[in-house]
């Protein structure tokens, strides 16, 4: 099986590429191609400190273990490092050779110390005597003081000097860590700059003027320089007591793991980059010269410092399906649901109906209880707050928060204390698991018409993507409301495994992880399998951000090799060799990427014309499938079906010019209308249709 997959970490680096075509391509906005480029940054940064910090970790460990690929761990480690210096010296050919040049001409400028005039120079080092001087502190490097273990990702300058110090010592080295509270872009006066937009990076203030933290020594030369480490928190499931203090403990280490990177500017000495290699334990392999800014993921505030609305994308307000709020004119969301279901489809439909609904649930003096999974929802959260009145409002809330969320644990923890300050239950999911469900439960006392008597009715919203309003507007997600009896009581038997305990609760609509989910997948891959061998029209559809599972993509092999059309729609890692013949001749992949993170998870099975169409939170990956709590739900309305089936699927599916097509050999090829054909961009075409005030169904 082996053969038949791809690799984990080039396909990662393959989407990466993919983003980066986004920077390269000229018909997209300048800021925003600024802002694609930024990203690729920030992508490899997390792809350092998780995955390659993982990688060499395996190569003490047994650099000739076999990886799923079939190369060895030292194989795949030099692969993996080639493609990487090959991408990130794109990236900055890119930097340099256009982008630069071009935002020059729009009136754009990084003004660099060469180019400052007198009154610039004057104002620079005002700035520098004022806002960083007083923050900076200079280590010399001597017996006494050796290589200090910088920060995880911090600007540092290492230092040439030549003299001696007050105390007769001959100083040969230093460094200087920048301030990290202060922005990496500091934009000049217009008094002094003109007509352009001017800024200046940190890093040139602090290498025009370090000589002032030195008096007395000369300067030989003063360049920028960056480590990446190891940020995958180790928290043992064996030993632990109490996830939010174990976490408490363990994230102050998450600065100071091991280095796996070295940024350098090119212009270093290559005695000082080695020294610096040597001081990090990493070798040549390890090290990145880049012409330009070691830390490209500070230019993505460039757009919002500049106003120049031809330079981004045109604005768009998403359309909210009908009137929301409390106010004249409003109907209660209850109401709404009890007549049928409601589906969004973020951003092109806007998140407020979800904030509406959790706010009026808050408020409803019929509403009894709350229950309501968190994995990312960001540090000002109209969510969390709605929460919170609720509790204060003597509902019974109970959170289940995700304090493993990577890289949002801090964030999670301050909203945990919070919730418990005004009594909210706050429980952590199931260790060793992660709760990656979306998932929103209501439970309403309500009159049962004419009788007078009352029962106890739930509501539930099930999404695809995160309570996370700024994500909303950037990611591409489904969320359903419904009172569905069925699926809500499967809704409220999975809060109940994750808050309690006890065995495995069936659910009958709902397909969970780690229970339910790939055994239903597999199920289905199955009967249209059979379906295809028996003549019968068979086609399966998946979209998703990763596939990785090894026997489901055994499955999806089988099926194609039976005749089953499959069309995969995954934006980014696929282990899956696509077009193989005799293997995968009927299975396509393609990957989008645009203006929105495309992020929801679509499972489609034609199922003999009755078309079942689930939505869920979880990637066809191993983590998601077997490791972590999922939920895949159906549409059942046949109205809202459809919309997922035009809006998720086929109109992806028919884009002609913003979709790459996965060759058999894991590389990517740029879709091209032919010359007969009108350009399709999905993404767009939505933005269109839903700026008209309809939905694509």
């Amino acid at each position: 099986m082996s053969l038949l997959l791809l690799n984990r970490e080039i396909g990662i680096l393959e989407f990466n590429s993919r983003v980066l075509a986004q920077a390269e391509d000229p018909k997209i906005p300048l800021l925003e191609r600024i802002r694609f480029l930024s990203i690729v940054s920030s992508n490899l940064d997390e792809f350092f400190e998780i995955r390659m910090s993982g990688i060499k970790e395996q190569l003490i460990d047994n650099s000739l273990k076999v990886g799923s690929d079939g190369r060895t761990i030292a194989e795949s480690y030099e692969l993996v490092s080639q493609h990487t210096h090959t991408l990130v010296e794109r990236q900055y050919h890119l930097y340099q050779q256009v982008l630069i040049p071009q935002l020059r001409k729009a009136g754009i400028e990084f003004l660099l110390p060469d180019y400052w005039n007198d009154e610039q120079r004057v104002w620079a080092e005002d700035f520098f005597k004022e806002e960083l001087f007083p923050l900076l502190t200079p280590i010399a490097l001597d017996p006494v003081h050796p290589f200090p273990r910088v920060i995880n990702k911090s600007l540092n300058f290492i230092v040439q000097l030549d003299g001696k110090d007050a105390f007769g010592r001959k100083a040969n080295l230093a460094v200087v860590q920048a301030p990290r509270a202060l922005p990496r872009l500091v934009k000049m006066p217009h008094r002094l700059s003109g007509n352009t937009s001017s800024f200046v990076f940190l890093s040139s203030f602090i290498q025009a003027y370090v000589g002032q933290l030195f008096p007395g020594m000369k300067v030989l030369g003063c360049y920028p320089f960056r480590v990446t480490r190891n940020s995958d928190l180790f928290v043992s499931d064996d030993e632990i007591t109490d996830l939010r203090q174990a976490l408490q403990g363990e994230l102050p280490t998450r600065h100071l793991g091991d280095a796996v990177r070295l940024e350098a500017n090119i212009n270093i000495p290559d005695a000082l980059l080695q020294r610096l290699c040597k001081e990090n334990n990493l070798d040549m392999r390890d090290c990145y010269r880049v012409n330009g800014p070691v830390n490209l993921v500070r230019l993505a505030q460039l757009p919002d410092l500049v106003d120049e609305p031809k330079l981004v994308f045109k604005p768009y307000t998403p359309a909210i399906p009908f009137k929301t709020g409390s106010g004249n004119g409003a109907v209660s969301f209850f109401e709404r649901i009890k007549q049928a279901d409601i589906l969004l489809h973020h951003p092109y439909e806007s998140f407020e109906p979800v904030l509406d609904l959790l706010r009026e649930a808050s408020r409803d003096p019929h509403v009894l209880a709350i229950k309501q999974t968190v994995y990312r929802t960001g540090d000002k959260s109209p969510v969390m707050e709605a929460l919170i009145e609720a509790a204060q409002n003597g509902k019974e809330v109970t959170v289940v928060l995700e304090l493993l969320a990577r890289f949002d644990e801090q964030t999670n923890i301050n909203w945990a204390a919070r919730l418990e300050e005004v009594g909210a239950h706050v429980v952590y999911g199931v260790v060793g698991h992660k709760c990656h469900a979306k998932l929103l439960l209501i439970v309403r006392k309500e009159k049962i018409h004419k009788s007078g008597k009352t029962s106890l009715v739930r509501y539930a919203h099930l999404g695809t993507g995160n309570y996370h309003p700024r994500t909303a507007k950037l990611y591409t997600d489904f969320g359903l409301m419904t009172c569905d009896p069925l699926i809500t009581k499967d809704v409220h038997q999975v809060f109940q495994q994750l808050t309690g305990t006890g065995m495995q609760l069936e659910t009958r609509e709902l397909w969970e992880a780690p229970f339910t989910m790939l055994e239903q997948l597999v199920h289905h891959i199955r009967a249209e399998t059979k379906a295809a061998k028996q003549g019968k029209k068979a086609r399966i559809i998946g979209k998703m951000n990763a596939l990785l599972e090894k026997t489901i993509i055994e499955e999806l092999y089988k099926a194609s090799q039976a005749g089953v059309k499959i069309d995969l729609i995954v934006r980014g890692v696929c282990a899956l060799r696509p077009g193989v013949k005799g293997l995968s001749e009927n299975i396509k992949v393609r990957s989008i990427v645009g203006r929105f993170l495309e992020h929801h998870r679509i499972y489609y099975f034609y199922h003999g014309g009755s078309e079942q169409v689930y939505l869920s939170s979880a990637d066809w990956m191993e983590r998601n499938l077997l490791r972590r709590v999922e939920v895949a739900f159906p549409v059942k309305d046949p109205k809202l079906k459809q919309r997922v089936i035009n809006e998720g699927l086929m109109i992806l599916l028919k884009d002609n010019a913003s979709a790459w097509l996965m060759k058999p050999d894991g590389g990517y090829v740029k879709s091209k209308p032919r010359s007969n054909q009108t350009p399709i961009v999905g993404q767009l075409e939505l933005l269109k249709k839903f700026a008209r005030g309809e939905s694509a169904g």
